[in-house]
């Protein structure tokens, strides 16, 4: 059965396009010439089509819109013109599978053709392939780090257990072992991370390079100025100031900034928020935005997820079923949980061991972080903006977090798919 194409090019070179995929002996079948994208992902919802051929002049055409017609199950080849060669790596940032060059014949159109049955082939998604010939590739990017970075997220359930102040000093003791380290507020219901340390939030960082991202002109460059110096090796990339800007922060725009995060620093921590609703079930409009996306992309995208929640009977109830919901969504497979707060007051004589025990029989938990109560260093840290690490650098709540800090670059290792020899130390 031959496969629908959507052709939304324009120029002389959308008939030489069509003529080739007509040629292609049933395989392929153009079903809609689009005339701009609204056309073009109607037809994608609607089932009409498995490929789309765009160019990369379409108007509105973004990393949101090939999202949509990868969800609606279409793969995407981008069409540059030769004069316009820096237009590819746009269009790979926004995702699309396959950009070659507009063809300027039928026998170029063929080659095409051909490239895009590929693509289907390969099935779902793959990191994007750009195809232009010798002398019109773009200008080489700015070289990259050899070592790929890693992504922590910081998620918590409800309540308040610590999320921001375990992320906060946990990406303090990262730069300070010399790994450059990017520290994000993801937390769509209560970001405060700007504040905890001190930095202006008028305009939050993470929103701006969202905006750009979602464009696919996020480059490094760019999320550096977004994410200001607040210690050596050490930057920070503000939140949203007002919950009800988490429209902002769609999962298609926040995937080139954990991608781009990777390459600015060896460790990107992400403040998450508590919620892991997915929103489907209360929408009709399947294209609507997710009120959870931003917590929900980090959590993807983690290499390792610390889980806090708090050393008291509430806390922990709350953090046992928290681990069972991370787990019913497939989310934090590498997994470090820290319980926040461990004090007597509230959890009897032996804190320490009365927790633990509780993570082993009700969650499988075997070797938790256990995180002291220190409310005065806290306090002391939370009014003069500055980290543990600088107020009390001895106190045991320092010292904790620290071992915590230190505990997450084996966890991430042995994630680490790519390593094969640490996996195989690790007895993986």
């Amino acid at each position: 059965m031959a496969v629908g194409v959507l052709c939304a090019v324009s120029g002389e070179s959308e008939t030489a396009i069509v003529r080739a995929v007509e040629d292609t002996r049933g395989r392929l079948n153009v079903v809609r010439r689009c005339a701009d994208l609204a056309e073009l992902l109607a037809a994608a919802e609607a089932g009409l089509g498995g490929l789309a051929v765009v160019s990369s002049d379409l108007e509105l055409l973004d990393a949101e819109s090939v999202d949509v017609l990868h969800r609606a199950g279409v793969q995407v080849v981008g069409v540059v013109e030769r004069d316009r060669p820096w237009l590819a790596e746009r269009l790979a940032a926004c995702g699309v599978d396959l950009v070659v060059e507009a063809p300027d014949d039928e026998l170029a159109a063929r080659s095409l053709v051909e490239d895009a049955l590929v693509v289907l082939d390969r099935g779902s998604p793959r990191p994007p392939e750009i195809r232009l010939p010798a002398g019109g590739r773009p200008d080489a990017p700015m070289p990259l780090p050899t070592e790929r970075g890693r992504l922590v997220a910081v998620w918590g359930p409800t309540g308040a257990p610590g999320r921001t102040t375990v992320a906060v000093n946990v990406a303090a003791e990262l730069a300070a072992g010399g790994s450059r380290t990017l520290l994000v507020d993801a937390d769509t219901y209560g970001g405060s991370v700007a504040q905890v340390v001190g930095l202006l939030d008028e305009a939050p960082g993470l929103a701006a390079a969202a905006r750009v991202g979602v464009q696919g002109a996020l480059d490094l460059v760019g999320l550096a100025r977004l994410a200001p110096v607040l210690a050596p090796d050490l930057r920070v990339l503000s939140g949203i100031s007002r919950a009800d800007r988490w429209p902002e922060l769609s999962a298609p725009a926040l995937e080139p900034v954990w991608r781009t995060a990777r390459s600015l620093a060896r460790w990107t921590v992400v403040d998450c928020g508590f919620c892991l609703e997915e929103d489907e079930a209360l929408s009709y409009d399947t294209r609507a935005p997710r009120r959870n996306a931003a917590t929900l992309s980090a959590l993807e995208a983690a290499d390792v997820v610390v889980v806090v929640g708090a050393a008291d009977p509430v806390g922990v109830q709350r953090l046992v079923r928290g681990l069972g919901e991370l787990s019913d969504h497939g989310l934090g497979a590498h997994r470090v949980v820290a319980v926040n707060r461990v004090r007597a007051s509230v959890a009897g004589p032996r804190p320490a061991e009365a927790v633990a025990d509780a993570l082993a029989r009700y969650a499988g938990v075997a070797s938790p972080h256990l995180l002291p109560d220190d409310g005065q260093a806290l306090d002391t840290a939370l009014l003069s903006a500055r980290t543990l690490r600088e107020i009390a650098p001895g106190s045991a709540l320092r010292r904790a977090i620290a071992a915590l800090a230190a505990a997450l670059d084996g966890v991430a290792t042995a994630a680490d798919p790519d390593d094969v020899a640490t996996l195989a130390r690790a007895g993986a």
